[in-house]
């Protein structure tokens, strides 16, 4: 009889690769770091590279960021993470942009998901807007400028099926629940997180998400000290569907050496399949009138 030929071995899952950065006041940098930074995941295996949140430009004062911000159609900056994208035959989440809504009126906070081959493949424009006065003394009004998304958006990958949302997204749970009604197996939440809030709430909300959907969670983030004066928690991290911490930056608080810190994980799909089979939230669902 002839031998049994060895089953085949299984694919490697893929790698996301999260980039930290220092964002500031001058696109044309920015630009200059992310090319290094998707260059570098790319030589690393990544088959996706996911940005923080204003990624291409941080920059609280809306007077000087004026002269930056037009309406995507104008903007040169999706052609140019486009660009990126095809050079390094590599996916990139754009992270997120400030543009110029299409009616011209107030800004929108928008992300990008850009396949290898350099189409834009989806987009979203942040739900929900940070207007808090925090115990630091730390006062936002995110929506005196932004207006607020009203989509949701999921896409197809070759990490799976991404869910998108941002930053202040985080906080609510419920735009988590209806990403994974629409087939998200995994969540980008690029982020720009105060140092205060951060410190109390980044890791823990993360991994709820994470646990609550069944979901891996892929947060890129900024980090330090920026140009505009502001200061970010960084703390880049993907969890797993179970809520376990995958990969963190190394450069904790700060982009790194190189001016980004990369923090590379698998994204097995079969953990979410383990996951969502142990706790079978789907399953066990239900909405109940309870009287009081």
């Amino acid at each position: 009889m002839e031998p049994t030929p060895p089953a085949p071995l299984a694919a490697p899952a893929p790698l996301a690769a999260l980039i930290q950065m220092t964002s500031g006041i001058d696109p044309a940098a920015n630009l200059v770091a992310i090319e290094r930074a998707v260059a570098d995941a790319a030589a690393r295996g990544a088959a996706m590279a996911f940005l923080p949140e204003m990624s291409l430009l941080l920059d609280r004062d809306r007077q000087r960021s004026a002269a930056h911000i037009a309406r995507e159609a104008d903007s040169p900056w999706p052609e140019a993470l486009q660009q990126i994208a095809r050079r390094h035959s590599i996916w990139i989440h754009s992270g997120s942009m400030p543009l110029l809504a299409d009616d011209g009126g107030r800004r929108v906070n928008r992300s990008h998901v850009i396949a290898a081959d350099g189409r834009i493949a989806a987009r979203y424009d942040k739900v929900h807007m940070f207007d808090v006065t925090l115990p630091s003394g730390e006062n936002w009004t995110e929506s005196a400028a932004y207006a607020g998304g009203d989509g949701l958006s999921v896409v197809d990958t070759p990490l799976g099926r991404l869910g998108l949302s941002i930053c202040y997204d985080l906080r609510f749970p419920e735009l988590y629940r209806a990403l994974v009604d629409q087939g998200a197996e995994l969540v980008a939440v690029p982020a720009a997180f105060t140092v205060s809030t951060g410190e109390a709430h980044w890791h823990v909300l993360l991994r709820a998400r994470a646990i609550e959907t069944g979901c891996h969670i892929v947060a890129a983030a900024q980090a330090g000290t920026h140009a505009d004066g502001r200061a970010t928690y960084g703390h880049s991290l993907i969890v797993d569907p179970w809520g376990v911490p995958l990969a963190e930056a190394a450069a904790a608080n700060r982009a790194g050496d190189a001016g980004y810190d990369l923090a590379l994980a698998p994204i097995d799909a079969t953990a979410t399949t383990r996951a969502r089979q142990a706790i079978p939230l789907a399953r066990s669902r239900s909405i109940r009138t309870i009287d009081l």
